[in-house]
């Protein structure tokens, strides 16, 4: 197996250090992502780098200078990027009216905008080389949108549009886009949950006051009875990569719980996904 160059964010916990964990057992070189090195998370940097094969960086995603910087360290250092896991993201839950326009635009310029950014900067390298592999971590709301999780959701549609653009418009150059969609897990991101900042319209929703007990009721019984576990996430990184190029699906589920709702609704669209690239004449970027 060919050993790969790959680019890991959000690796400070859950998927991310699982994945980079990973993905380094397998003997490539992997550049792991997190901010506040010397702060908040100096511990988890420090026993990262310890780890063999792997290199931590210090990156603000959101901060254009700050990615570039490390983009150019690892150019500098290896002369490409093979492999881009675009795993960092945050959450909102609540009424969408809740929701400021500047909390929806910290969804997304985290969760779409940093991404993006990033791909920008690695697709030349792949390109060049006729071969790569970018992998964007969504959710399984960014197949449903649903109630309490408008924001969140909207991030991770605008995610998987870019990506599923992506897949076809690169498959030519030998460049595969591929998204994870990962089901409710028991990491450090669910206990990190942001909240609308517009506390003013809570009172206003009283009719449905109910619900989010009802949610997290369902998701802890959910993972009290399956009891996911987040390295499935990471498993299914290591799987794409393994995988040769032009092979790769567009969407894989990680989810043990709901997942098969997803992948029903991800079969049945991708069906007419087709018919609709075959109308407009794309027909050849099917295959």
């Amino acid at each position: 197996m060919d050993k790969k160059v790959v680019l890991i964010t959000g690796t400070n916990s859950g998927f991310g250090w699982l994945t980079a964990n990973s993905v380094a057992a397998l003997g490539h070189k992997v550049y792991a992502t997190m901010r506040d090195l010397d702060g908040k998370n100096a511990e988890k940097a420090k026993a990262l780098a310890q780890v063999e094969n792997i290199t931590v960086l210090d990156v603000s995603l959101t901060d254009e200078t700050s990615v570039k910087n490390a983009i150019n360290t690892i150019i500098a250092k290896e002369g490409t990027i093979d492999v881009l896991v675009n795993n960092a993201g945050i959450s909102m839950f609540g009424v969408a009216e809740s929701s400021t326009p500047e909390d929806l635009q910290r969804m997304i310029d985290v969760n779409v905008i940093a991404p993006w950014r990033l791909m920008k900067l690695a697709l030349p390298f792949m390109r060049k080389q006729s071969e790569g592999l970018i992998i964007n971590v969504s959710s399984g709301w960014g197949r449903f949108s649903a109630p309490f999780f408008a924001t969140y959701g909207a991030s991770k549609f605008a995610l998987e549009g870019l990506s599923e653009s992506l897949h076809y418009e690169l498959r030519p150059f030998g460049v595969d886009v591929a998204i994870i969609q990962p089901g409710s897990f028991p990491t450090e991101m669910s206990q990190k949950v942001q909240f609308g900042s517009d506390t003013s319209v809570n009172d206003d929703y009283k009719l449905i006051a109910d619900i989010p007990d009802k949610i997290f009721g369902a998701v802890g019984k959910m993972i009290e009875t399956v009891k996911p576990d987040p390295q499935e996430v990471a498993d299914a990184v290591v799987k794409l990569i393994n995988l040769p190029k032009g092979q790769r699906p567009l969407r894989t589920v990680a989810d043990p719980t709901t997942g098969e709702i997803v992948r029903a609704a991800n079969d049945a669209v991708a069906t007419e996904y087709s018919k609709v690239l075959t109308a407009f004449g794309m027909q050849d970027l099917l295959s």
